[in-house]
């Protein structure tokens, strides 16, 4: 049964809640010389613990019904005793039904990681308040990673997950660090990420993580040709918004080619030819950048 056919949890009372994500988390501190390699090692335990057993959501989790996914700390600068700055790498995948295929929902990097980490405390997050730099980064990507999930089984059903995310950037509008506020870079911080998710303008998008997973992936094992039909119109809904450009940078629509690109080339490569010229169309349009590697759909040969 799908995880979010789930009771809530204030219709059983009696049942505990249970951890909703199941989190790969590696920190990499090579380019730090001359350290307490122990140091991290602690950091990504704690970061593992963190993840893993905060409950995040008010349903209740199957341990196999768990989100898998993964976070990858690169640290490039120690800047003093407790204080490093790095990047972030976030995954995350969600189970094909009546297969043993994931499908990538989320693959960003965060390039705006800086924060402190005192060894011997744990983190703690506060919903109201910015307690620190680390602990709201990952609980923004927990979030994230819920909302997106939600959203691919229910229409627009991560909604609630994403403002919590949105609470989160609110919360650290006066921290110092970068990444949470509209005006840094090149509008592809976590300020707009969560600006795009929840903006009017970019919902044909999150109705597309609906018809593309739920509507398309996962009828798939029974009726392939069905499945991957809807996921070729739920392409139009990405066009349509293409076309409207919300914003000159379209970072929604990246972060979903970033997950989506190299999955879309295996689904269409075994469709028929006219399906094949219309979604290269589509996609060579709508993703340019990744045109070379949509051109490989036309080139392979239908059983």
């Amino acid at each position: 049964m799908f995880r979010k056919i789930i009771f809530a949890i204030a219709l059983l009372p009696s049942i505990s809640l249970s951890q909703e994500l199941r989190c790969n988390v590696s920190v990499n501190s090579q380019r730090i010389q001359g350290t307490n390699r122990t140091l991290f090692q602690n950091m990504q335990t704690a970061i593992y613990e963190f993840m893993n057993n905060t409950t995040w959501t008010n349903h209740v989790y199957g341990f196999d019904e768990r989100i898998e996914c993964s976070i990858m700390l690169n640290i490039t600068e120690q800047i003093g005793s407790d204080e490093f700055k790095g990047t972030l790498q976030v995954q995350s995948r969600r189970p094909v039904f009546n297969s043993s295929y994931n499908t990538t929902m989320l693959n960003f990097q965060d390039n705006n990681l800086h924060f402190r980490f005192h060894e011997f405390e744990k983190l703690e997050f506060s919903e109201s308040s910015h307690l620190d730099n680390l602990s709201s980064i990952l609980a923004f990507y927990a979030y994230i990673i819920l909302g997106l999930d939600y959203d691919s089984f229910s229409r627009l059903g991560g909604t609630e997950y994403f403002q919590k995310a949105e609470r989160i950037v609110n919360n650290a509008q006066n921290a110092v660090e970068r990444g949470w506020k509209a005006y840094e870079g090149n509008r592809k911080n976590r300020y707009w990420m969560i600006e795009n998710l929840l903006n009017q303008k970019y919902q044909p998008l999150r109705e597309v993580q609906y018809r593309y997973h739920r509507l398309g992936l996962d009828v798939m094992s029974e009726k392939v040709a069905e499945g991957r039909n809807e996921i070729a119109e739920s392409l139009v809904l990405l066009q349509r918004v293409y076309r409207e450009k919300p914003d000159p940078y379209l970072f929604a629509l990246q972060l979903f080619f970033d997950a989506k690109s190299d999955e879309l080339v295996n689904i269409f490569s075994e469709s028929f030819p006219t399906e094949k010229a219309r979604v290269v169309n589509i996609l060579t349009e709508i993703d340019n950048p990744n045109a070379s590697k949509y051109k490989r759909i036309l080139e392979q040969t239908s059983n």
